[in-house]
Order: C-alpha cells, then structure tokens, then sequence
C-alpha cells in the first residue's frame, strides 16, 4: 500500500463493519496467546529480551519494505517527529508493562492496561466521527467492569506493592491509548502502514534493548522452544498482526477498533488454560460476558446493518 493511498483513507474512517469485527477477534485470539508464549519460555529469555529482538527483527523488515517503495528520502516527508514520539510512546507502553508485573500480580497488569480503550476514547472525542454517544459510554463501562471481574481477586502482595504495580499498568493503558490518538491525529497518521509500524518497532528495539542491558537481563539460552517463540513473536506478532492493526486504524474507527481489542485479555486466560494448565475460575464467564455484553452496546448497529 502506498503511502498515497494511506493519504487518502485516513480521512474516510469507518464505523466497524462484520470483516473489521472478524479481523479483530483474530488478532485478539493471536495477541492473547503471545502473553502465554512469552510466559512459556520467560527461564530462557527474560520477556523484555523478548521484545527487543522481536521489534529489531521487524524493524529491519519493516525498514526494508518502506526504502524499497518510497527512495531513500522516504522518512523526509514530514512524518518523523510524530513517528518518533509514536515510537516512544510504544517503547514506554512495553517499559511500564515490565515493571508493573514486579510489583503486581499479572491479572492486576491485564486489567489496568486494557483501559487503554478508555484513554483513546477520550483522546479522540474532538473527532466529530470519533465520539462516543453516552449510551457508547457504557458500553465501555460495562466491557471494563467484565474485565475487572474476570482478572481482579485476592492476592498476597502487600497492598502498597499492588497499587505501584497497579498505577504502572494503568500508565501503560495510558500510553497505548496515546499512542492511537497519536496516530488518528498527527503527520504520522499519513503515513503508509509499513511506515507507521517501523517508527514504533524502530524505536521500541532500541529502547528495550537498552534497557536490557542496564538492567542485565540479557543473559539468554536459546533452546528449540524459545527460537520458536521468538520466530512466532517476529514473524505473526511484530510483522503480520501489527500491519493488519496499523492498517485498520487507518481505515476504520479508533475507537471501537480499541473497544474490540477489550477481547484479548479473555483469549489469553483461554489459551493459559489450555496450554499451560491455568486455573480458569468461574468468575472469569461472568466477566467475558459482561465484555461481550459493552461491546455489542457500543457496535450495536452491526445486529442490523453491515456498514455500521
């Protein structure tokens, strides 16, 4: 996709359609099991590690892809101020992640991050588009509160312990829903999707791997399982899934692409039961539910036109 015709559709966003939908329950299922991945071979490759090679690979992917189409005067058009700042608020999203889990419980971390929704909902209320009607509002409060049901229980931390981790996650959410306002209203929000993905997995890369290093936890052991979980971040997480989201933010509502996004948390819970031999407790239906329920509040149009 050229960035021409990037141009061209970040101005016509659409409300969600039955493909938009589809499309988000997949890379829902996709992103809710990469936290079973990185949790599956986190003894090998401590999970910022992870990130970082995972982003540089498709730094270079992606980097490739946009000198080939656009010259070598490609990051000249204007883009690059916003696209770093996108880049950074990525990075911080991903820092913030890992030092929540030290301080809370990762339940705790899920919930506070997927109020992500939320910020960017806020972020683009000036978007006449964009707005949420109130009866939209609590759509999203009922999706969040499912959340917050499914994930939030009893653990032995101490409650001062609980609320840092707690507040980190939240910023993290904060920043991930900055970033989409970023993308629906800045120069970068123009650029083709190659584009916008190599700002935020350019920069991430080099943040994360320096935070590695100072941090020391760099060491490594490259079994069979954690080459495969790195190839499978790379490959399906960091390429394939961020070009289908950046895209879809280029084409369709920001707002309720977020809302949708409310499903991975579930998905991932699902997948840690099955692959991992998680407990599920019987709480966790009620929850996913109560998500489904603010969802098909806020997307309601879809029960009875294809083009809302």
């Amino acid at each position: 996709m050229s960035a021409a015709a990037d141009a061209t559709n970040v101005t016509n966003r659409h409300p969600l359609d039955a493909r938009a939908t589809a499309v988000m329950l997949v890379l829902s299922i996709v992103w809710g099991v990469q936290q079973v991945v990185m949790k599956g071979v986190a003894t090998d490759v401590a999970p910022t590690m992870q990130l970082a090679i995972r982003f540089a690979c498709s730094a270079l992917f992606f980097g490739t892809m946009v000198l080939m189409r656009e010259g070598p005067r490609s990051f000249a058009d204007g883009t690059l101020p916003s696209g770093l700042g996108l880049g950074l608020l990525f990075s911080l999203e991903f820092l913030l992640l890992g030092e929540a889990l030290a301080h809370t419980t990762a339940a705790h971390t899920i919930v506070f991050l997927y109020s992500a929704p939320i910020f960017t909902a806020l972020g683009v209320q000036v978007i006449p588009q964009e707005r949420l009607s109130r009866g939209q509002w609590w759509g999203i409060a009922v999706s969040f509160a499912g959340i917050a049901l499914a994930f939030l229980g009893y653990s032995g931390r101490p409650v001062a312990e609980l609320l840092v981790g707690d507040l980190l996650a939240l910023l993290a959410g904060a920043a991930w829903g900055a970033s989409n306002v970023v993308i629906r209203r800045s120069k970068v929000g123009t650029a083709s999707t190659a584009k916008m993905v190599c700002y935020q997995v350019g920069t991430a890369a080099i943040v994360l791997f320096g935070y590695a290093a100072v941090a020391g936890e760099t060491h490594m052991v490259m079994s069979n399982r954690a080459i495969l979980a790195i190839v499978f971040q790379t490959v399906v997480i960091a390429i394939l899934s961020y070009q289908v989201w950046f895209w879809m933010l280029s084409h369709y509502l920001t707002s309720r692409l977020m809302l949708l996004s409310l499903l991975t948390p579930l998905f991932g819970v699902a997948a840690g039961a099955l692959l991992l031999g998680e407990a599920v407790e019987p709480r966790f239906g009620i929850g996913a539910a109560l998500v489904l329920g603010g969802i098909l509040i806020v997307n309601g149009r879809l029960l009875t036109s294809r083009n809302s």
